[in-house]
């Protein structure tokens, strides 16, 4: 069955007026960003709608948990989770038919199916037949005692795959449970650029003694792939867990060094097999033992083997974030929508696809930092939420370096706006390969002109890169002196709510003045100009810019499928 959410492009392919309507929509939303303003989280109106809210306590019956749309024909396996904490005369109905629950208590799993659903009861539930069928367009389902109405749901067009939780009001993928941000206490850390310094990410290989975990988007690096055999060849646990379905399918590449190291004996699974909890597996990190590496770059030669992309990357010595990493991995590694590779790649056709083979000069050699503290940051769940909230507090300045940032409208970019407008310096440094130009051209041209307009100190221009490296494939966010993020989130709404990422948050002057030395010189480097048949006259300039952005916003699929 085809991965979800992939064919979710939503771009407005409009005429030219509806482009002008909705680009002069945007322009009047962004005026009116205020100094103070709450972060905005998207709402999404479609998903569901809970009724009565389910309060906290476990001590209240509730409804809190429905799947509707399982990734089965005829929606076989369909369920509803209540909690019911006494006995009593209890019922549930979705207005045609009613299960009677008298005298049941604790959590329960009430489906048609019972036999089908009998792995899904989890929390100690027990499973109970019921003879409701739930609808995919919307439906309500009330939970009584005796005739008083205790709680009632009412959902609306469902998502496949997904269940829905009335308590968050979120559809939600079966095995998600979104993770709080963690942090893991001070650490050494080593800093590093790619493709500057493509020997940090293999000796951090090299250096395993006991456990290796490769967790990443894409996997064609021979670099690599020789590291893990001699890791595993001298009794190293070594697992690898990558993407199923990248865009454009896995390369012909990958798939001969993945055989290779599933004959040699290395665990090596994918994500996103059947009803997928992510849009794209799509970190990049490595638990070596009790070291953690965490960077922006695949497990490529354009990525790790600085052949090409601009990146950024770090590896911290405090073993607690090892550890927490380590925990993600066997999370995610362990669930119901990852599957073994050798089982995976049979009767499937791979494509050959050219590797970079770029090469480019040390400019700015690795070096060791001390962080204050360290945060691991995850999407779905918290990273978002944590850089809007970084970003509310910065006091001075604001850096950002990404390939894209998807649409202006997204939260993040509204949080930078949010900041410029109070006074904040603002630099936002994007991409300029060929497969992101003109979205970005349009984009820089559009906060530039925004910035004029509203006096603000933000600033954005478009890399180039001369001669140091390809691209810029960094998503790497600096705030005042005391916090720079390194990871693998792009600043778009696919990334932060459907992918699988991963991020650093490092407290303290000392990651920040190493990434901001190189920042400052590949903003120097950069362009602020956009083409020049982008500019007209005055406000109607900023309409055109605003409505070629709205309507050709650059989504993930583009950027990751020239990544090589």
């Amino acid at each position: 069955m085809a991965r979800q959410h992939r064919s979710r492009d939503r771009r407005i392919r409009s005429a030219l007026a509806v482009q002008l309507l909705l680009a002069s929509l945007l322009l009047v939303s962004f005026a009116g960003v205020g100094v103070g303003h709450a972060a905005t989280t998207p709402t999404h109106d479609t998903a569901g709608i809970a009724v009565s809210d389910e309060p906290d306590s476990n001590a209240t019956a509730a409804v809190v948990e429905l799947y509707p749309d399982p990734v089965r024909d005829g929606d076989t396996g369909e369920y509803v989770v209540v909690r019911l904490p006494e006995h009593g005369n209890w019922s549930l109905s979705d207005g045609e038919s009613t299960t009677r629950l008298r005298n049941r208590t604790g959590r329960l799993l009430i489906t048609p199916d019972p036999e089908v659903v009998s792995d899904s009861a989890g929390d100690g539930a027990t499973v109970v037949e019921g003879s409701f069928a739930l609808a995919n367009t919307g439906e309500t389902v009330v939970l009584r005692r005796g005739r008083e109405i205790v709680h009632r749901v009412r959902y609306a067009e469902t998502t496949e795959g997904e269940r829905y939780l009335p308590a968050v009001a979120e559809w939600r993928p079966r095995g998600l449970d979104p993770r709080p941000a963690i942090t893991t206490g001070p650490a050494n850390a080593t800093a590093f650029l790619l493709p500057d310094s493509p020997g940090v990410p293999i000796e951090t290989l090299r250096s395993a003694e006991d456990c290796l975990l490769i967790g990443g988007y894409s996997f064609t690096s021979e670099r690599v792939t020789e590291a893990l055999l001699a890791a595993e060849s001298r009794g190293v646990d070594v697992r690898v867990l990558v993407e199923a379905e990248p865009v454009n399918g896995a390369s012909a590449r990958q798939a001969r060094l993945l055989d290779r190291l599933a004959d040699a004996g290395i665990e090596v699974r994918v994500v996103g097999v059947g009803a997928n909890r992510f849009a794209f597996h799509h970190p990049k990190y490595a638990v070596a033992d009790g070291r953690a590496l965490v960077l922006s770059e695949n497990w490529k030669p354009s990525g790790v083997g600085g052949a090409s992309s601009r990146g950024w990357g770090v590896r911290t010595e405090n073993g607690t974030t090892a550890d927490e990493l380590a925990a993600l991995f066997r999370n995610d590694s362990t669930a119901a929508d990852t599957q073994p590779w050798a089982a995976f790649r049979e009767n499937r056709r791979f494509e050959s696809v050219p590797a970079a083979n770029g090469s480019y000069p040390t400019q700015f050699a690795p070096e060791h930092v001390t962080a204050r503290n360290v945060t691991l940051l995850t999407a779905p769940g918290n990273a978002e939420s944590e850089l809007v909230s970084a970003i509310d507090a910065a006091e001075t300045r604001v850096d950002v370096l990404q390939p894209s940032l998807g649409r202006q409208d997204n939260t993040l970019v509204r949080a930078t706006l949010r900041a410029a407008q109070r006074g904040v310096e603002v630099r936002i440094l994007l991409s300029g390969a060929w497969y992101s130009a003109e979205e970005n051209e349009a984009l820089v041209s559009w906060l530039n002109d925004w910035a004029d307009r509203n006096d603000a100190p933000l600033s954005a221009r478009i890399s180039e890169p001369e001669g140091r490296y390809e691209k810029i494939h960094a998503k790497g966010l600096l705030v005042d002196d005391d916090l720079a993020v390194v990871g693998s989130l792009n600043w778009n709404e696919n990334s932060a709510t459907r992918n699988r990422e991963v991020a650093l948050a490092l407290h303290g002057p000392e990651p920040v003045a190493y990434y901001r030395e190189s920042f400052d010189a590949d903003w120097q480097g950069g362009s602020g100009a956009g083409r020049t048949w982008l500019f007209a006259a005055g406000a109607v300039a900023a309409v055109l810019v605003a409505g070629l952005v709205a309507t050709r916003s650059l989504n993930f699929a583009a950027v990751e499928k020239w990544e090589e």
